[in-house]
């Protein structure tokens, strides 16, 4: 299929309204636009400097675990969330009871996105895996009686109060078992020549045109991007995420997605998300070497407390992993008795690494500040 002769689907008449029935994509593209084969090179290139980072970085799991937070954060506040990535951080008890509803929903696109990368290594991107995914994601949250874990079984809509005012009506329910077959069957065609970042850039679209589920549709549908790129090994590590991107210039995103329905317009669509790469695996290097002038900076104050250097550096790598900590959390986890961790914690708070956030004389709760602000 060449980009220039793409038609996106047809309007079909349903009772009172007429639903979107895309076309399926599991088919070869090709495209004659220069442009994108230009950005194309550029974001493979970027990716891959990006991808270099996770390798050659100590302990980069330590590292991960923020930039999943930040995503779960930025995909949500997308949908309408208001949590911002410091909330995120913070147990339940220290969330507004106005927010608690807003910041669930940001700790189960964490566990969603955990569950996902762990389930790659024994099952392949599939529906089965985005369903799971899926329930996971709406368990005790707005949505959760809305079939979580399964295709819907009824039409919704974007935008509006109901049908008659939609900004966009997807398939028909009926539709959706054989469109996402052969979403599922596109993404592992081998017999296809489609480089890697096309073909996910076009199976993100395909799975927002289809909005499949009930709700959580975007949610998932950004997440599907990172599951592709450690997947089929582009990424080591799943460093890479567009919401970023995506929240920054949401009008751009929702319009560019639009734009391919409307006007058959997929190079449009196709060079949005390569720019989206680009820009955010840019900004993932940057953020690599600021973690590891961070992480010098801590290793040689470390090294300076002789005797207390060790208990030390396990506090700090922890706060790595998590970076908002109490006594109790550490002494859980190190099985460390608190009164070496409060002294250690008073020496870290000295340096200005951690700062403790309640003002409380007792219970103090401490955030490693200069890590978070790397990731604002």
């Amino acid at each position: 299929m060449n980009f220039s002769n793409f038609k996106a689907g047809t309007n079909k008449q349903q009772y009172q309204y007429k639903s979107f029935s895309p076309e399926k994509i599991n088919t070869t593209w090709i495209w004659d636009d220069p442009i994108l084969n230009v950005l194309l090179e550029k974001a493979t290139r970027k990716l891959g400097e990006l991808n270099a980072f996770t390798l050659i970085v100590p302990n980069i799991d330590l590292f991960i675990q923020m930039h999943i937070i930040k995503e779960a954060n930025t995909s949500s506040k997308i949908e309408g969330t208001q949590t911002n990535i410091d909330e995120a951080l913070l147990p339940e008890e220290d969330i507004a009871l106005e927010k608690r509803d807003d910041w669930q929903e940001v700790q189960n696109y964490i566990n969603a996105m955990h569950y996902a990368i762990n389930k790659l290594e024994k099952l392949p991107i599939s529906n089965r895996l985005l369903n799971e995914t899926h329930e996971i994601l709406m368990q005790g949250v707005r949505g959760e009686h809305k079939s979580p874990g399964n295709f819907r079984t009824s039409q919704n809509w974007i935008g509006g109060s109901n049908l008659s005012d939609a900004i966009y009506i997807p398939p028909h329910h009926t539709e959706i078992p054989g469109l996402m077959g052969d979403l599922e069957s596109f993404l592992h065609n081998d017999a296809i020549n489609v480089p890697h970042l096309i073909k996910i850039a076009i199976a993100h679209y395909q799975f927002e045109t289809i909005h499949p589920y009930l709700d959580g549709n975007g949610r998932v549908g950004r997440l599907l991007i990172t599951l592709y790129l450690v997947g089929f090994s582009l990424l080591k590590k799943p460093s890479l995420y567009l919401s970023s991107f995506f929240e920054k210039h949401r009008s751009s995103y929702y319009d560019a997605l639009s734009r391919v329905r409307v006007a058959n317009d997929i190079s449009h669509w196709v060079k949005f998300f390569l720019n989206a790469v680009i820009d955010t695996a840019d900004d993932g290097k940057k953020t690599f070497i600021l973690i590891l002038e961070l992480k010098k900076e801590t290793d040689s104050f470390i090294i300076s407390l002789g005797g207390r250097a060790e208990n030390t550096n396990k506090i700090l790598e922890l706060f790595y992993q998590k970076p908002a900590l109490n006594v109790k959390e550490i002494e859980k986890a190190l099985s460390m008795n608190q009164r070496t961790i409060r002294n250690v914690l008073k020496t870290l708070e000295k340096e200005n690494f951690i700062v403790e956030y309640t003002g409380n004389k007792r219970n103090k709760k401490y955030i490693f500040q200069r890590y978070l602000k790397l990731f604002y």
